[in-house]
């Protein structure tokens, strides 16, 4: 269930600047940019069914959208904090050669 809910392209990203609090669609689309902003809907729209982003549309003109984190939605920093900590083991673990204390570009002698 959980990886269902960070499933999809630049969800997690997303989610990751919401973890920093709420965010406008403009301030969305300046971090990413890019990400069309079709795409950026699209994840928005998906986050809000998985019940993991709320938004808050304010009056005026131009119309302010302003998306947060649900309680659910902040429920997930572990999992995500673990995914990106898992995701840099693997790329030391794909460098073959290479030892984590050893700036890049020394090889190993075996």
């Amino acid at each position: 269930m959980a990886l269902t809910a960070v499933s999809g392209r630049w969800t997690t990203l997303l989610l990751r600047e919401l973890m920093g609090g709420p965010r406008s669609f403009t301030e969305l689309r300046s971090l990413f940019p890019e990400l069309s902003p079709k795409v950026l809907s699209e994840r928005l729209r998906a986050l809000r069914e998985r019940g993991l982003v709320t938004v808050e549309r304010r009056r005026g003109f131009p119309v302010r959208t302003r998306y947060d984190l649900t309680e659910a939605g902040r429920a997930l920093r572990p999992l995500l904090v673990e995914l990106y900590a898992t995701g840099e083991r693997l790329l030391r673990l794909n460098r073959p050669g290479l030892r984590d204390e050893q700036p890049p570009g020394q090889r190993v002698r075996r």
